[in-house]
């Protein structure tokens, strides 16, 4: 059974949406296997220009399924991960593999060079949080809430890059009260502290996002990956220095594709640019 579908909403525009409402879209191996493989197509695919993700029903996401039955146990096959769990033997080790396959997916969401954007459409607990943070862009339904509930089950928050995403996103003070205690808190407080840019009625979550995906699709592809993947290498970087040094060497390339040729052209012509694909 498919539980993840993508739709080309508009040329470039891809909208993914997790469809497990049974269990309020929580992973289970057959979810993650699925969007390992759709986000890998995605990337692959050199006319794909934006995501947006987002989950059916009531729920965006509501984490790791800790009631995933037999049927998911090996449904894992087409990645690399996924295979060696499926066959290892310790308890231990596959634990640790299962770990892996979901934070390797939200590794790529963050890593990939389209812009993913979140639109969160209710509940986004624990790796939902965690998976809305490793996007993007983040925007909220009226209905949604979030909360790094981790610790809530004897464990750690700092699970599924929440750790490294959240105090980078709100602020170290924010991140560790919000952490440290657990809380779920709703689309209102997280527009507050700037966790989400927008809070829009539910039902109309999906389109806001798709306002941004418009204007993002409608600049040049090779130029939003590299704005992208230089921005989040820079906000590592561990100086002023090494930040100019990523940005110089990306803009000299991208002032090699013609592109800017094409802007000043269309500029004193009156008309729309002509990007190159990639």
């Amino acid at each position: 059974m498919n539980e993840v579908r993508v739709e080309e909403a508009e040329p470039g525009i891809h909208v993914v949406t997790i469809d497990r409402t049974h269990r309020r879209n929580a992973l289970s191996s057959n979810v993650l296997a699925e969007l390992h493989g759709v986000f890998d197509a995605l990337a692959g695919d050199p006319a794909a220009r934006v995501v947006v993700l987002t989950g059916e029903g009531v729920s965006f996401c509501t984490g790791a399924d800790v009631k995933s039955g037999p049927e998911d146990a090996d449904a894992v096959q087409g990645t690399p991960t996924g295979e060696l769990l499926s066959r290892v033997q310790g308890d231990l080790t596959r634990t640790f593999l299962a770990q892996e396959l979901m934070a390797g997916l939200f590794e790529r969401v963050h890593r990939m060079r389209l812009p993913v954007i979140a639109a969160v459409n209710g509940h986004a607990h624990g790796g939902g949080f965690a998976l809305a943070l490793a996007c993007d862009i983040r925007y909220a339904a009226e209905s949604a809430s979030f909360g790094a509930v981790f610790i809530k089950r004897g464990v750690s928050a700092c699970d599924m890059g929440t750790s490294y995403h959240l105090p980078r996103l709100v602020g170290a003070s924010r991140a560790a009260e919000l952490m440290l205690t657990g809380r779920v808190f709703d689309a209102a407080e997280a527009r507050e502290m700037a966790l989400v840019l927008d809070v829009v009625p539910d039902g109309e979550v999906v389109e806001r996002a798709m306002v941004t995906a418009r204007e993002i699709a409608s600049n040049p592809p090779l130029a939003v990956w590299m704005t992208k993947e230089t921005m989040w290498q820079t906000v590592d970087a561990p100086s002023l220095r090494h930040a100019l040094d990523i940005e110089n060497r990306t803009q000299i390339m991208c002032t090699a594709t013609g592109e800017l040729t094409e802007a000043f052209a269309a500029f004193r012509e009156g008309r729309p640019a002509e990007w190159k694909p990639l």
